[in-house]
């Protein structure tokens, strides 16, 4: 059975929610627990946002075509998550500060952290947000997800790829 457009907006929607429930578990651990974000954290924060977005806006637009768009923005955003997590991890979590780190530099840049702090205040050094969950840091469980996010993405194009084959 070739995969149908179903197959790739079901891929699209559970993308979405578990970007989006990525980003509500970070929340409730900044607000609830008391783990303040770094500007490394607050970066992947924001990439889980875009790929929720794209991943849900794909969802729910009809055309084949622009659920297939919104796999290949979620495949490099998931790419570039990737490459965030695994500097926060390997480097950044060794330094004292994030202080003109290219993530806070875009977090500042932006001005996200000034028109929504509660989402994308930045309130902890590299070091102090080094925080585990279960044996592992925030960042590998981030790294985790953007690299489940990255393979369904591939394997949803390659999926829909030959399915587009089969019906030419």
């Amino acid at each position: 059975m070739l995969p149908s457009s179903n197959y790739l907006q079901k891929t699209l929607s559970a993308i979405a929610l578990l970007s989006f429930a990525a980003v509500g578990a970070a929340l409730l651990s900044q607000h609830l627990l008391g783990m303040l974000p770094c500007a490394w954290c607050i970066l992947q924060r924001l990439i889980f946002v875009l790929i929720g977005v794209v991943a849900m806006l794909g969802a729910l637009i009809g055309a084949r075509v622009i659920k297939r768009f919104a796999l290949v923005l979620v495949l490099l955003m998931s790419l570039i998550g990737m490459a965030a997590a695994w500097h926060q991890w390997t480097v950044a979590a060794q330094s004292f500060s994030c202080d003109q780190t290219i993530a806070d530099r875009l977090i500042v840049g932006s001005g996200l952290d000034a028109s929504m702090p509660w989402l994308f205040g930045i309130y902890a050094t590299c070091m102090d947000a080094a925080v585990s969950i279960l044996g592992l840091e925030f960042a590998v469980w981030s790294l985790l997800l953007y690299g489940i996010f990255a393979v369904a993405s591939l394997l949803a194009l390659r999926a829909s790829k030959r399915a587009s084959k089969f019906s030419s």
